[in-house]
């Protein structure tokens, strides 16, 4: 398939799913240009696929892409030679696993630390006010105003953050911080000394967030500066010079402490959201070491959960041996049969013929 020779991705340059995306398209040295958003045009990009989220991907003959994960896998068949993929079908699992845990576990951090603290929601809530909201004919103080409302209401009060939560979701970034510093010390990447999915998949959250927001930034310098060097490593990264260097053929042991909180908190928290989703609810209660969350229910996530237990179900059975052997809990919850599947919002990769328009979460 003929590919564009620049590729315009429509986003910003502060938004967790844009640099996940700007990371991997500089790491395959794909062009493109990087299209800031106002809010017309984010309104148009959501008319043309059909899903109200950013970033959003022009492709030839009026087609587009959208969804980094879905993007990734496109364009990973289009250029196979240099690719984020293990060869290790278990391994090669486990950053599919790993995306989904950048994705979809570490977004309520990430949004805690740039809406929550005063210096970061000052700093962001005016670069939100002169960049994405420059075309809405309000004063700047209103714009800024408005932007800091929205975003606190829709990701804090909406994302059950609250006096008594605040302190776990802080952890969830502190110890996934932990985590990855025990694996980034001792290596460049996060399943051994070649980039992959799995590292693409945590960047959106540890590079425009963590990396870049000025509290979580601090705390990373001091606290990880492995994961530090890692986000500016991965940056400059340029796939092509790994082709002459071998995926691992196992996890490394450092991996064990992320996996454990995979297994841990992220797992628990995708089986209770689809399990409320299954029996009708809006909402659902999390349980995060004592401290329970009142949350909203996420199509859009349970697709994810499930799709990763059928990937993980096609598996062979010693791959699925192998992985279940060092954690138990990811066989148990992995295995467990999709019986209500939800059915994808984006059918394929290009889009040409987009439903209603929708939000991430459907």
């Amino acid at each position: 398939m003929a590919m564009p020779k620049v590729l315009k991705v429509h986003g910003l340059d502060l938004s967790y799913f844009t640099g996940k995306l700007e990371a991997y398209l500089r790491g395959k040295q794909i062009p493109y240009e990087l299209i800031e958003m106002d809010t017309g045009d984010f309104k148009r990009c959501g008319k043309a696929t059909g899903v109200a989220q950013m970033p959003q991907v022009e492709w030839l003959d009026g087609q587009w892409l959208s969804d980094t994960t879905l993007i990734i896998e496109f364009l990973e068949t289009l250029k196979p030679e240099t690719s984020v993929l293990p060869e290790h079908p278990a391994l090669c699992f486990i950053a599919q696993l790993l995306e989904d845990f950048g994705d979809e576990w570490l977004w309520r951090p990430a949004l805690y630390y740039r809406w929550a603290h005063a210096q970061d929601a000052r700093l962001m809530s005016h670069r939100l006010a002169v960049g994405m909201m420059r075309d809405v004919p309000l004063p700047f103080f209103m714009r800024r105003w408005a932007i800091l409302n929205r975003q606190r209401l829709h990701f804090l009060w909406l994302d059950g953050v609250r006096k008594s939560t605040a302190k776990r979701v802080e952890a969830h970034y502190l110890e996934t911080l932990d985590a990855l510093e025990a694996v980034l010390k001792t290596q460049a990447f996060i399943l051994g000394q070649r980039p992959t999915l799995a590292d693409y998949g945590l960047y959106g959250s540890m590079f425009r967030h963590f990396f870049c927001d000025p509290t979580p930034a601090r705390i990373m310098r001091t606290r990880a500066p492995a994961v530090h060097e890692w986000v500016a490593r991965l940056w400059n990264t340029k796939l092509a010079d790994y082709n002459n260097t071998p995926f691992a053929g196992q996890w490394p042991s450092e991996l064990t402490p992320l996996l454990n909180v995979v297994c841990a908190e992220f797992l628990p928290y995708m089986q209770a959201n689809e399990l409320a989703i299954e029996q009708g609810a809006r909402q659902f209660e999390f349980n995060s070491q004592g401290v329970v969350f009142k949350l909203p229910t996420q199509r859009y996530r349970a697709w994810r959960y499930q799709r990763l237990r059928m990937r993980y179900q096609a598996l062979t059975h010693s791959s699925q041996q192998e992985i279940s052997t060092c954690f138990p809990e990811l066989g148990t919850a992995l295995s467990k049969p999709v019986t209500c599947p939800i059915e994808a919002r984006i059918k394929g990769l290009p889009i040409s013929t987009p439903t209603t328009m929708t939000s991430r979460t459907w």
